[in-house]
Order: structure tokens, then sequence, then C-alpha cells
């Protein structure tokens, strides 16, 4: 039992994470730079630098409340990681996501005026179950019905992960003494290199008696999966370059654009209009900006399948003896054929949306190179169904304290995750060098780590393309 439970849910989440999209700590920063550009395409006119390069960047978040890893963090530790499942009768859930950034580069044109681009691999996935009870004592399925009499089982995942090249355009379209519009938009192609997803709806199970034993048997449900061809090329007899090639070659295109806008309230102090880094002051900054307008395509695998009408034949003791040697998909698929009377091979292309959601950034500057920002992520409000399949960001609600000066920095993000999860994290800049958590307890508990990430990114700026700005708290107030 608990051997069939561990390979879905490994096989399901980590052959994504050991290849994320939000840098919390830089939102809505001056010195957000390329990176910006992932959270508003019209933020990249907000930093005062004729240029910057983000060199590589890579970015991992994930989530769930079904397990928990034990003697694992970011710190070094033991070579041994425990894991145990979470016990009780609940929705489970697991989620990820990770961005990898790729010589992403900014040029302003003008003040008014820059573009970016580059190229980033991407990817998102989420598996969440209806409420079952579980825990790991439980032996056998006939264990596990019985304590879960009366359930309706359901359990959806998608994933989807991508290569894309980016293009961005940002232009200043008002500026007066009072307050500044910039706007923006990004264009990205895209190679859909990963995309998986499975379906389980209204299962049910009958109840019986067989002398002085209670049998279960299979009574109503349906199911669901899918999976993008290319990786039918994958082989054990070739080497990993050659496997990765295939991999990459055989996907297919997809696009994607994201709009933004950013309104500025300017600060009214009196300012030196000799000194060119005045032009970035502002006393509020609010940005709105609709990310992830786009699909992946994908073709299904030879082993994809729905499933119907289970066989009311088939008892408990008989899920086990045949699913106890499963070691493929394609044995999965043999034996699931004995258990249902209608199962068939899915073809054709399947499209999975990215995650779609409404952004929106407010930063306010204070005194003594003190700033506080607040970032609001808002999912499209669909669910991922086989008839129009999705995947989704986790992040909600995050409020970043920061103090940053030109080399140096140090930011605080405390943020909620849609699932409810309330995390502190914190990062470091120290020139080129930016590094963060997500999650402090990944680094002070040993049994955090299903919860949290980390972000690391070197970017690169020119050396004298910007001076200290005068602190506010010594500027003079209009009129004086």
């Amino acid at each position: 039992m608990r051997s069939v439970v561990y390979g879905l849910f490994w096989g399901l989440i980590f052959p994504a994470i050991g290849y994320s999209q939000n840098y919390h700590a830089v939102e809505g920063t001056p010195d957000a730079g390329s990176m910006g550009v992932a959270n508003n395409p019209a933020s990249i006119l907000s930093t005062p630098y004729p240029w910057d390069v983000t060199i590589f960047s890579v970015q991992v978040k994930n989530t769930t409340n079904a397990l928990v890893l034990h003697d694992f963090s970011l710190l070094p530790g033991r070579d041994t990681i425990g894991v145990s499942w979470n016990s009780g009768y609940l929705k489970r859930f697991a989620a990820f996501n990770y961005n990898i950034h790729l010589l992403n580069a900014r040029i302003a044109l003008s003040k008014t005026q820059a573009i970016a681009f580059g190229a980033n691999l991407r990817g998102y996935g989420t598996v969440r179950t209806g409420p079952a009870n579980y825990n790991d004592s439980l032996k056998d399925m006939n264990q596990f019905f019985n304590i879960n009499e009366g359930t309706v089982y359901s359990a959806n995942m998608t994933s989807s992960s991508w290569l894309e090249l980016f293009a961005t355009y940002s232009r200043t379209v008002l500026d007066d003494e009072y307050r500044r519009i910039n706007a923006g938009v990004t264009l990205r192609a895209m190679r859909g290199v990963s995309g998986l997803y499975a379906q389980l709806n209204d299962a049910t199970v009958g109840r019986g008696v067989s002398g002085a034993q209670t049998i279960y048997f299979m009574k109503a449900g349906s199911a669901q999966y899918g999976y993008s061809s290319n990786f039918d090329r994958w082989k054990n007899n070739q080497s990993s370059m050659q496997n990765l090639k295939d991999l990459f070659g055989n996907s297919r295109s997809g696009a994607a654009v994201d709009l933004g806008l950013e309104y500025w309230v300017k600060s009214q102090a009196v300012t030196n209009r000799m000194d060119e880094n005045t032009w970035y002051d502002y006393e509020w900054k609010i940005g709105v900006s609709l990310l992830d307008l786009g699909w992946n395509s994908y073709k299904y695998g030879t082993q994809s399948r729905a499933a119907s009408q289970p066989r009311s034949d088939v008892s408990d003791s008989a899920l086990n003896a045949k699913f106890a040697e499963v070691k493929s998909l394609a044995n999965f698929n043999d034996t699931m054929a004995t258990i249902v009377n209608n199962i068939g091979a899915l073809n054709g292309i399947f499209k999975i949306y990215n995650p779609v959601r409404l952004v929106i950034n407010v930063d306010r500057p204070l005194e003594n190179y003190f700033a506080i920002n607040g970032n609001l992520s808002l999912n499209a409000p669909f669910t991922s169904t086989p008839k129009r399949l999705l995947v989704k960001d986790f992040s909600m609600l995050t409020l970043t304290p920061r103090w940053e000066k030109k080399k140096l920095g140090a930011y605080l993000p405390v943020q909620v995750t849609t699932d409810g999860r309330f995390w502190i994290g914190g990062a470091f800049k120290a020139g080129p060098l930016l590094m963060g958590v997500h999650n402090w307890a990944n680094v002070f508990s040993k049994s955090k780590m299903q919860n949290g990430g980390f972000y690391i990114a070197l970017v690169i700026r020119p050396g004298n393309g910007f001076r200290e700005k005068e602190d506010k708290q010594y500027s003079c107030p209009p009129g004086q």
C-alpha cells in the first residue's frame, strides 16, 4: 500500500523539481532590472542603470500538506533523508514552480523607453486529492477502504514545463509634474518540454461479506491521464545528452503575452534637477500586470489513456495482487485493462494553459534606504479539467520590507500562499549576487523542507551608472 502511494507522489512531483518565477526580495525594487520583467513588463523603466544582464538565476518553490521530510535542511546534515506521510481525513495537495533565467538582458534606450530579452526555463505543477483518510500503518487496500467507507474518491494532477524566448518593450506614456505612467508588453515564444496530467473522478467502492471477512469491490468512477509524446523518445540505452536532445527536439511551439502598467506618484520635494537620478524618485509606485496569457501544446504519448466503468468483480485483494508488480506505465495500462470495461488510447493534441494571473504591486520608499513593498497575485478563477487543463501559481500575498543601497541589500519577505501557508523568508544582495530563501524554516529546521524554497541570481550592472541618491529625510519640502 505505502509503496504504491510513495511511487505516485514522487513520480509526479520530483521529476519536475529536479530540474521558479517568485524572486520576492526584488519585486518592485529599482534594482530588479531584467528580473523584474517576470512580475511586470513596465518595471524595466524603473531601474536607474543604462543596462543590466542577469547571467544566471534559479528559483525553486514547493509546498505540500501530504508529507514531512526529516533530517533535511539547506544546511549540511545527514546523508539519509526520512519521509513520513501525514495521517488523518483531509484533502491533500502538493505544488511546485521553478524558473531558470539564462542570459536575460535589459537595455535603456532612453529615460522613457527600454527593452529586455532573454531565455527562461519554467515549470509549474499541482497535485490535489479529495478528502480521504490515511495513516502510515495501512498494509493493503482492504484496510484503506475500511477506514474510508462512503468516500467518493477524486484527484487531479497537472504539470507543464517549457523553454521560452522573450522580448519586452516598455515606454513612458504620460509624464507631468505629479505623476508618470509606464506601460510594457512581453511576447513569449515557447517550446513545451514536458506536459502531464491525470484525473480521477467520482470513484466509489462497494462493501460485501465473504464468510467472516469484509471485502470491498470497485463500483464506479472514471480516470484519464496523458503525457507529452517526447517522453516516448527517452531511451535507457542512449546517453543523457542524446535523450535531452530528443526531448527538446520533439517539443511543440506555443506563445504567450504579458501586459503591464506602472503608476508613479512623484515626490514633491525640491531636488537638484541637474542630478539625473532624481528622474527615478517617487513617493508611491503602483504596478498592475496581467501575466502568462497563453498556452503550450503537447502531442499525446503512446501510453496516454481514458478509462471508465470499473468491473464490479474486482475485489480489494485482486487490486493488491494486480498492481504489486507494475514497473512501467505500459504495465500499468495492461493491468488497468483487466479492472475496467472501457479503456482507450488518447490521441492528438492537448493544451495546458499557463498560470494566468493578475498582479498588483505597491512600492513605498522610506528613509535611510529603507522601503516596503506589497505584492498581490490573483490566479484566474478556473479549475483544471480534461477539457481545459491549466497550471496555477501558489503565491498570493507578499509583504517585503527592505534596506537597499547600490551594492548591498537586505530583504525580509513575508508571504501567504493560496493554501494559507505563512512563510517568513529572507535574502541579501552583495554586489552582483542575490541569494534568498522563501522560508527561514528551511535553514533552521530539519523537518520543513517540503514547504519553501530558495533563489540565487548573478546580475551584472555598470559600475558607475548610478550614484547614491540623496536620502529623502534631507530633502526640503516645497516652498523652502
